[in-house]
């Protein structure tokens, strides 16, 4: 019979999670994946056997700290805490994201790094993350390290999570002063839906409104979310409101699109050309002193 462990310090859950060995230990957060996991299996008469590690009564893993230097977003803080937070509007565009993973429900349980650790090319929190350059600091009895997200999210449900290691939190820096941003997200319908494709933007203006910095991240178009770079790059020192125009469909050739249930590939393709320009056109109408 599997085993339920639910530590109270990280020191412990690093312990247990070293000591299973071969048979890793299932991971359990909100558990808004881990169930309906065990519920499919069980449906098919499959086993599940593995024991359980329960982390929402570790203290480090929670909370949303944010100051001048950065933000740190602990592994376990629900979608609902990220969307009331108090941070500034270059977040807007995660908490637009945390209104579109599931239902309240859902939303009330369901965390970040759970979101992260599952690793669906269609996540909701991932190219906002992206887009915010965010990093994540993985602890383990060896130490601790931080990665960027790019580096952490490998594939679909890959990561580089090493299986003594826990996910501890999210590490967003500073961000340009005036930044702003938003998350777009197409799907079957408005809401409890996985994506067919996904955009975050952020760009931050000069006094004159020209791009200082801008980040894209697009999602479900690729084994992993990924940031345009190219596009990103092109885009320095132009006029905030020609932004859209200066998109074309080259930039997002290092995307790879499939065909599934849900869209064709190429339908894919051009619904996230879509969403880029839609997301600078909204953030062009955005002036400095209207996001700060």
């Amino acid at each position: 019979m599997a085993r339920y462990l639910r530590p109270t310090t990280l020191e412990e859950a690093l312990a247990l999670r070293a000591q299973a060995g071969e048979t890793p230990l299932a991971l359990l957060a909100g558990g808004t994946d881990v169930y309906p996991v065990r519920t499919h299996k069980s449906a098919w008469f499959q086993p599940f056997s593995r024991d359980v590690l329960d982390l929402g009564a570790v203290p480090e893993l929670s909370g949303i700290q944010h100051d001048a230097t950065g933000t740190r977003i602990g592994a376990t803080a629900t979608w609902s805490a990220v969307a009331d937070a108090a941070l500034p509007p270059a977040f807007d565009a995660l908490k637009q994201a945390s209104r579109q993973v599931g239902g309240v429900q859902i939303q009330n349980r369901g965390t970040i790094g759970g979101n992260l650790c599952n690793a669906s090319p269609a996540a909701d929190g991932v190219p906002p993350l992206l887009a915010l350059d965010a990093q994540v600091e993985l602890a383990s009895l060896r130490g601790r390290r931080q990665l960027p997200l790019a580096d952490f999210v490998l594939g679909n449900r890959r990561t580089a999570l090493a299986p003594d290691e826990i996910l501890v939190a999210i590490h967003v820096p500073a961000q340009p002063e005036g930044a702003r941003s938003t998350f777009l997200k197409l799907g079957a319908r408005a809401y409890l839906v996985i994506s067919i494709a996904s955009v975050a933007a952020v760009i931050a203006t000069d006094a004159a409104g020209l791009v200082s910095g801008v980040r894209l991240a697009v999602g479900a178009c690729s084994a992993a979310p990924q940031r345009l770079a190219t596009l990103e790059a092109r885009l320095i020192g132009l006029p905030a409101g020609d932004l859209a125009a200066r998109v074309e469909p080259e930039d997002l050739a290092a995307l790879a699109p499939i065909d599934d249930v849900r869209a064709s590939a190429a339908y894919r393709r051009d619904a996230a050309l879509v969403l880029v320009r839609r997301a600078l056109t909204q953030l062009a109408g955005k002036p400095m002193e209207a996001a700060a």
